[in-house]
């Protein structure tokens, strides 16, 4: 029997599902506030220069997982890409992440790979066993010196907060490496898409568009119609109008300028890593698409802020600070008791996901969707597909 579902949210959880659902024989509205489809991963244009840019920051794809690999390359040609973050701190510039060149630079030595692990062994602060804080984390992974001169202000100015608030999950992402690799990611499939992000979300949702309306620059909370079900991307505490309170994110603005300079930094990412430089990062767009790079004559860069969100700021970062899980475990209880609602993606289930988790669990969620509307109908679809941590 075919249905009808919303999917709040044009990014690519709510893509996978709508697309998944529209192939089950279902009608799908899918629903943004934006005017354009990608989420935060949308690309576009850039007017003036023609470089293609990636409007709410930087993103590369990276995953280990083949399924998502095989997944998004049925939607667009994904060119070979490897990003090199370097950052400029206490006067110098450095590669990122700590490498052995890093290692080497910062502490004026020559060390070889054994030389150099056992020396942050022996800068690390061995007496936290269980690190609980970004703090922790870092003096456990690297000692003081390294944590000061590039965690410690960036931190402060990416989260707004101390880093003694922050979950040490945070940091775990980020490898320290004791040789001269300095690829940001581990994963062993990583790329750009050469269309753009958007290219692909448009692509997702493409073949079975009879029965996919979008409807871009609209609120889910002023649609007139009632659904079978709702599979919600936005944030979490937004659907039940903010009762308990507010959770916690981060927003970003955007400084653009244009250089005369075919080339201004030399590099796609470069990071400020010094509390008294108020970004914490400028993106020079031309390089994360270097086969285009020679075609332009000026580049098109951004200086990137941080701070917290407010009212009218558009979410980028749940923060889950340490001692903000009692409102969050609320949140999830009062999302457990709704009915006809399933929350996906980053800030649906409030969690620091990046692009490829997100498109693997929506393609789970997708199975699960499948099973249960084959036996048991809408209503017996869960609040989350996910578990939560």
């Amino acid at each position: 029997m075919a249905r009808t579902f919303c999917v709040v949210g044009a990014g690519f959880s709510g893509a996978v599902v709508a697309r998944h659902l529209a192939s089950l024989g279902h009608r799908v509205v899918v629903v943004d506030e934006r005017t354009h489809l990608g989420g935060n991963c949308h690309t576009e244009r850039d007017g003036q220069t023609g470089i293609m840019v990636h409007r709410y920051g930087p993103h590369i794809f990276h995953t280990a997982n083949e399924r998502v690999w095989a997944y998004v390359q049925r939607f667009g040609q994904f060119r070979p890409y490897i990003n090199r973050v370097r950052a400029i701190a206490r006067g110098q510039v450095f590669s990122l992440p700590i490498n052995l060149a890093t290692i080497n630079q910062m502490f004026r030595t020559t060390f070889g790979p054994a030389q150099a692990r056992a020396f942050i062994a022996s800068k690390a602060d061995r007496s936290i066993t269980n690190p609980r804080t970004f703090r922790e984390q870092a003096l456990s992974m690297v000692g003081p010196e390294l944590y000061e001169t590039f965690f410690e202000g960036y931190t402060r100015k990416q989260w707004g907060c101390e880093p003694d608030t922050l979950p040490a999950s945070i940091l775990k992402r980020l490898p320290l490496r004791f040789n001269y690799d300095d690829n940001y990611f581990n994963h062993p499939y990583q790329g750009m898409p050469e269309a753009g992000y958007t290219a692909i979300v448009r692509n997702i949702l493409a073949e079975f568009a009879q029965r996919i309306d979008i409807r871009l620059g609209a609120a889910f909370e002023d649609m007139p119609e009632t659904f079978d079900h709702v599979f919600y991307t936005g944030p979490l505490d937004r659907y039940f109008g903010f009762r308990l309170g507010r959770l916690e994110y981060r927003t970003l603005d955007f400084e653009r300028f244009v250089s005369p300079e075919p080339d201004y930094q030399g590099t796609a990412v470069m990071n400020y890593c010094d509390a008294d430089v108020p970004y914490t990062r400028i993106a020079e767009h031309k390089h994360f698409a270097p086969w285009e790079q020679a075609q332009f004559e000026q580049s098109v860069c951004f200086r990137e802020y941080s701070r917290a969100a407010q009212a009218a700021d558009t979410p980028y970062y749940p923060i889950r600070l340490t001692g903000e899980q009692p409102l969050l475990q609320k949140y999830e209880e009062l999302a457990r008791a709704s009915t006809g609602v399933s929350f996906l993606g980053r800030l649906g289930t409030y969690r620091y996901l990046d692009m490829d988790v997100t498109i693997h669990e929506a393609l789970l969620a997708c199975e699960q969707i499948e099973s249960i509307l084959a036996s048991n109908g809408a209503q017996a679809l869960p609040a989350f597909f996910a578990p939560q941590p």
